[in-house]
């Protein structure tokens, strides 16, 4: 088989964001990471991902950390590699939609704090839920990312991702990224889907995959054989398992080929040695479990990603019925199908999976639906890819004419006039006006906290800013 491109593959690593994310809880802390910057660097990678996805909220709710403070003290300190976050559309960095002047405000300010690269994502493949994000962050700057929920199911063939990425060039993507949140995409799709995106847009193709099932690695290579321009990895002290392929294994595969990434293995080596004292720490401190790090190729079978089945586990556990573990898990696909085929990643694989748990748990399918439930059916998520079985729209008590088939967004009001009165008091920035807006209760106790101690110092020893 031989490579369809000649071009040096580019790689993307996410030690700073989704691989301790992914295996540590998102509890790497900024101190972890400035040591290695210089390192990381010089090494030439084509981005670093270090922001958005769940490290805003956990920055101020675990951390003590600002998360804006983070962004700009990485772009100080990474002053020749672009850096990268993670959007999710309409929703941003939170879990309902949020108005046009939010999105586009957080753009600006992203991009103004020191990131490069967006990657906008929606969990139900909308593109309307992608629109505005896409077009601030040209707007401000920024290359804008659109990337494609992968997922498989009656709906999701390759024509259909096909025609999805056609409309997001459309739109003005910079490039397409292939988001395999829970490895589902095999090595020979991989291939087929890369090869196909090539023949039918002239961006950039992006593959961003997990290791959960085993077959990352293999994904990767394939997609580099196929001509995908740039792939995810991660450095191999947080790499592997829920997170990502390691990046040197990657980098050394491909070493005298026509695709050879020209990336040093000895300063990747470097960085490395680095991560895994955090590593350590992390482990030692309990957010990193070495169950994370483990082949399970069970997310082959119920199409569930990994983090959702720690968060079935933790519901189950909390009412004292572990023992429907798997009942629940053979009940999320049939959720899936009754609720149009959503691809499972954040918020969708949520929402199904707590409607599975309450469907075995109460014994009777769709005798009770939890508000959020309600709201994907009725459309105010954006639109579902496939129909909806009529039967659980009447048992939820909505009819078709109820159902939202406008851009969710086009039913909200401007949000940040109002947040900027209600909290004028407290935010000091714009910025602190976007936490709070996005995170109210969290963010809110972060800024009272660290008002309270830049007026009182707190005592050597205890590092709040770093």
């Amino acid at each position: 088989m031989e490579f369809l491109s000649s071009k040096p593959l580019l790689i993307t690593d996410t030690i700073l964001r989704d691989a301790h994310q992914s295996q540590a809880a998102t509890r790497m802390r900024l101190e972890d990471m400035l040591p290695a910057c210089e390192i990381l660097d010089s090494i030439g990678y084509y981005s670093l991902e270090c922001w958005g996805g769940a490290t805003f909220d956990a920055c101020m709710r675990y951390l003590d950390e600002d998360p804006w403070d983070r962004l700009r003290a990485l772009r100080r300190h990474l002053p020749h590699t672009k850096l990268q976050m993670l959007f999710r559309g309409q929703s941003i960095l939170g879990y309902r939609n949020y108005a046009d002047d939010v999105v586009d405000s957080f753009c600006a300010k992203s991009i103004e704090n020191g990131i490069d690269i967006v990657r906008v994502f929606d969990a139900l493949n909308d593109p309307r839920n992608l629109e505005q994000a896409l077009r601030s962050v040209k707007k401000y700057g920024g290359l804008a990312e659109a990337a494609i929920s992968y997922t498989v199911s009656p709906i999701h063939d390759e024509a259909y991702f096909l025609r999805l990425a056609q409309e997001l060039a459309q739109m003005g993507a910079d490039s397409i990224c292939i988001k395999d949140m829970a490895n589902l995409l095999s090595p020979m799709a991989a291939y087929s889907l890369v090869k196909r995106l090539k023949e039918t847009v002239t961006l950039p193709i992006h593959l961003h995959t997990h290791d959960s099932a085993g077959t990352g690695a293999m994904v990767n290579l394939m997609a580099a054989v196929a001509g995908a321009d740039i792939v995810d990895t991660a450095l191999s002290p947080l790499a592997g398992g829920v997170s990502q392929p390691a990046t040197e294994s990657m980098v050394a595969a491909l070493k005298g080929t026509l695709r050879d990434t020209g990336l040093d293995l000895s300063r990747l080596g470097s960085a490395a040695a680095h991560f895994r004292t955090v590593s350590a720490s992390l482990e030692q401190a309990g957010f990193l479990d070495s169950r994370v790090l483990r082949v399970d190729a069970s997310a082959l079978i119920w199409q569930v990603p990994g983090g959702m089945l720690s968060n079935l586990i933790a519901q189950l556990r909390q009412i004292g019925r572990e023992e429907l573990y798997e009942s629940v898990l053979a009940e999320i696909p049939s959720v899936r199908r009754d609720f149009g085929y959503p691809p499972l990643v954040t918020p969708s694989s949520q929402i199904i999976g707590s409607q599975a748990v309450l469907n075995v748990v109460t014994g009777k399918r769709y005798q009770m639906f939890s508000k959020e439930s309600k709201a994907m059916l009725r459309g105010e998520y954006g639109q579902l890819p496939g129909p909806v079985n009529p039967e659980v729209l009447q048992k939820a008590g909505i009819r078709e004419e109820d159902r939202i088939t406008c851009r969710p967004a086009d039913l909200l009001q401007p949000e940040l006039p109002a947040s900027r009165e209600k909290y004028k008091a407290l935010a000091q920035r714009e910025e602190d006006v976007l936490s709070l807006a996005l995170f109210p209760q969290v963010a809110e106790e972060f800024l009272i906290k660290k008002d309270r101690w830049s007026n009182s110092p707190p005592s050597i020893g205890f590092m709040f800013f770093h």
